[in-house]
């Protein structure tokens, strides 16, 4: 369920599906398919003798050829908004900002590498935003394996995000409105008070109204004044060249929750039965399909080492022999856990900032809805004649990007999150299986993170109506203690 988005290397050739099903969205740029080289083959026989996981993946996402206007540090000119990172959601920030007119330059030690990950969206989200010419990809309908008896199919798009063709978007955009780039990896962030400086490793310092963190989960910037008590997804993924595969094409694989695979991996079912895993498929044709085995949440996270050996038994089992490795994709989202300390100097968009859904990892879609957002409180700051700076800039922009209702709503999908780390193989697919016969309004809304309070408490009664008698004595028996820490939270914010 990660909000992955890789360019696949070669892409698939563009497609949107018109079939009587119902619709899925997309993303890439068309690329020409290319023969396998006589060292291709060669892995090929090896992978006879044993699985996918002794190839090695053929290509990588080429940088984008773009001439970037680079700032010339010496100059000392004056800068509003410094953006750290030059992925999906720094350039997002960055081509907003400017629109108003603010001086902003991004600093990324490589802005112009493609991005290493797969996005798979929902089509519906990127259409509203007007960027559905960055999908290369799209399936009409999705399903969902609840078990090898019972599956659901899901009228809603889905889609595969084009890096190259998001990026470049994003890149041209940025430079029309005078964004500025400077090939570094900053070391340092300082602060006056109104007034703050980024250090880099090349030696240079720039200084700006105001830093914005976009570099992703691992940053070393944000401050929290929690514990950082996060669950995790966990997936390996793969875009393989394959004899066959027994998905439809006019279908995206959401998930696959089916155990039958580990019927003779006793270890395995156990653990599986566990901390369970599905396979999340994109197929593009009936030989180049994406395959991704998922941990949705884990806390401790799961090792690759196991989410590895699961897909080797379901491919297996599936009968899919994989031929070659176009592109390998190792995945590691932190879900939940608190929100940075609200405010803060530094401000932060992306996985730093806490908008990854704790529920399903969802990501991208949410980043690029929610940049107009930050980017309008920012201008109405740096913007205006009053040049309102220092803390009043910090507590705006922080609070544009979390008001009290989306702290909350947070709250209630960190509940979510929290259920689903209590419940083994068993309780998650009752879950799902009721959480998929609900009105497609509430399924939808949650996924794409956009109920407000009282509609997902009317989610949850619903949910729960529908429940199966085993779910609901899951609910019962498992809920409370998260319940009663959401409740706790919820209770602090209204203060």
């Amino acid at each position: 369920m990660s909000t992955l988005i890789r360019q696949f290397s070669p892409s698939p050739p563009i497609r949107t599906s018109h079939s009587h099903h119902l619709p899925t969205p997309v993303f890439s740029s068309p690329t020409s398919r290319s023969v396998p080289s006589r060292k291709a083959h060669r892995r090929i026989q090896i992978c006879k003798l044993g699985n996918f996981l002794d190839l090695k993946p053929e290509s990588k996402p080429e940088p984008l050829h773009f001439d970037l206007p680079w700032i010339d540090p010496a100059a000392r000119s004056r800068l509003d908004v410094i953006i750290i990172g030059t992925g999906p959601a720094g350039l997002r920030l960055a081509e907003q900002i400017s629109s108003y007119g603010i001086k902003v330059c991004c600093v990324d030690p490589s802005p112009l590498s493609m991005w290493p990950n797969n996005y798979g969206v929902w089509v519906d989200e990127f259409e509203s935003m007007g960027l559905e010419d960055s999908l290369d990809y799209t399936w009409p309908m999705t399903s969902v394996h609840i078990d090898d008896h019972k599956t659901k199919y899901l009228d809603r798009s889905y889609g595969r995000v084009s890096r190259k063709k998001l990026k470049t978007k994003l890149m041209e955009n940025c430079v029309s409105n005078g964004v500025k780039f400077h090939k570094a990896t900053v070391w340092k962030v300082e602060h006056e008070e109104f007034e703050s400086s980024v250090t880099c490793n090349d030696g240079n310092k720039l200084k700006a109204s105001l830093v914005v963190d976009a570099s992703g989960f691992a940053s070393p910037f944000i401050d929290y004044d929690k514990p950082r008590n996060h669950g995790y997804q966990i997936a390996h993924g793969i875009l393989a060249e394959v004899d066959n595969h027994p998905f439809d094409l006019d279908k995206m694989l959401l998930m696959d929750w089916r155990d039958s695979h580990l019927g003779n991996e006793p270890y395995m079912r156990v653990s599986n039965s566990r901390f369970p895993t599905f396979l999340y498929a994109m197929p593009f044709d009936s030989n180049l399909i994406f395959l991704e085995e998922t941990s949705l949440v884990s806390r401790p996270v799961l090792s690759y080492l196991e989410i590895k050996r699961r897909m080797v038994a379901r491919l297996r089992h599936l009968g899919i022999r994989v031929k070659s490795v176009l592109e390998e994709e190792k995945c590691l989202i932190p879900m939940g856990g608190p929100l940075p300390q609200i405010p803060q100097s530094v401000m932060a968009i992306g996985g730093t900032s806490g908008v990854v859904h704790p529920s399903t990892g969802y990501m991208v879609a949410r980043t690029m809805a929610l940049a107009p957002i930050l980017a309008k409180a920012i201008a109405e700051c740096l913007g205006s004649t009053r040049m309102i700076r220092g803390r009043p800039l910090h507590h705006k922009v922080w609070n544009g990007l979390w008001p009290i209702e989306k702290r909350c709503t947070r709250e209630f999908y960190s509940f979510g999150m929290e259920t689903l780390l209590k419940l083994d193989l068993s309780g998650t697919t009752r879950f799902f299986d009721a959480f998929f016969d609900l009105d497609p309004y509430y399924w939808k809304g949650f996924l794409s993170s956009r109920l407000s309070l009282r509609e997902l408490a009317l989610l949850s009664l619903s949910l729960f109506g529908r429940a199966s008698n085993p779910s609901k004595f899951d609910i019962v028996t498992k809920c409370p203690a998260p319940l009663v820490r959401m409740m706790g939270n919820l209770a602090l914010e209204a203060i």
